[in-house]
């Protein structure tokens, strides 16, 4: 088998730990069934992202942008379980496959055992967040450690898991975290948050998604997902930045400056105070009540998902 992930030219550690999850999960997968496709941790239940053709096992994964692909063909599709509920429903499965993001079962790796903590508190950006925002200067005001999860997917999961707390625009920062057992508080920087998806896993666990607003850092990040930075609304300014000689297209036909301005003291300084209403915010954010789902519903949520790899076992290995 071959897993398949969504794979970002900037890096996302939520996509890229399928690189090393299903070895530990499913060890000697890669040697079985050439010609099938392990679709695993990721939103990518799409019909722009899967190949239409070949066969493909479907361990975990959710729906949540564009087409939901026909999976009732059964001799190129084995939907052994989605992520939650809601892509069940979708999907026209039955609730009880709608199991959990298999990413929980990083927590059960040897080398992320007994980790100590060494930061009080951590905020995990999305990564188009990351792209264009001012974050970690932000962080470094409020007294936030920053995790940039377009980092080593390993690297940025042993940061959360060395939290104690964790603000999270991240889905799978919360995921992470609430696998880790850390307390985390869910915010969003973007009114186009996918919601669905959040709440697809949230669901599994008994946690709720109200996220915490928080508004954007720079005009930049503002271009970025077309929101409203000090009063000037970005949400058609996709052209000007296009002919921008400075830009370039990136995923979804977002686009982003390739070279900054030089920063003197003055240029820095002036971002950071226009970007006192994120820091503002950012700072409530990292006081507010976290939440962490129960241990026993966490429990039970992974005991099936291991029970899903036992039966795989028997049919692959």
């Amino acid at each position: 088998m071959k897993p398949y992930y969504w794979e970002s030219q900037y890096g996302n550690f939520g996509d890229d730990l399928n690189l090393w999850l299903w070895d530990f999960l499913l060890p000697g997968f890669r040697e079985t069934h050439p010609e099938t496709l392990l679709v695993g941790v990721g939103t990518v239940l799409n019909t722009a992202l899967l190949p239409a053709d070949g066969h493909k096992l479907v361990l975990g994964s959710g729906y949540g942008y564009g087409a939901l692909p026909d999976m009732s063909d059964r001799s190129q599709w084995d939907v052994r379980c989605v992520r939650g509920p809601l892509t069940a429903e979708r999907a026209g499965l039955s609730a009880d496959m709608g199991i959990v993001d298999p990413a929980v079962m990083v927590a059960d790796m040897p080398e992320f055992k007994d980790l100590p903590k060494i930061h009080r508190k951590s905020f995990v950006p999305h990564w188009e967040t990351a792209i264009a925002g001012i974050w970690p200067a932000i962080c470094e005001t409020v007294g936030l450690h920053y995790i940039d999860p377009r980092g080593e997917a390993k690297d940025v999961i042993r940061a959360i898991a060395q939290s104690e707390m964790v603000v999270a625009e991240s889905m799978h920062g919360a995921i992470l975290a609430d696998a880790f057992r850390v307390p985390w508080v869910a915010v969003t920087t973007s009114e186009s948050i996918n919601s669905f998806k959040w709440n697809d896993w949230a669901r599994t666990v008994g946690v709720s998604y109200a996220p915490r607003k928080v508004p954007v850092s720079t005009r930049a990040e503002a271009m970025i997902k077309g929101a409203r930075f000090w009063g000037v609304d970005f949400k058609d300014e996709g052209a000007e930045v296009a002919a921008d000689p400075n830009s370039r297209v990136i995923d979804g036909g977002m686009l982003v400056a390739t070279r900054e301005p030089r920063q003197t003291k003055l240029r820095v300084a002036a971002k950071q105070a226009l970007a006192m209403p994120s820091t503002f915010a950012l700072w409530q954010a990292s006081r507010a009540e976290p939440q962490l789902s129960a241990d026993a519903v966490l429990a039970e949520r992974k005991a099936r998902l291991l029970a899903v790899m036992d039966g795989v076992r028997r049919d692959y290995f």
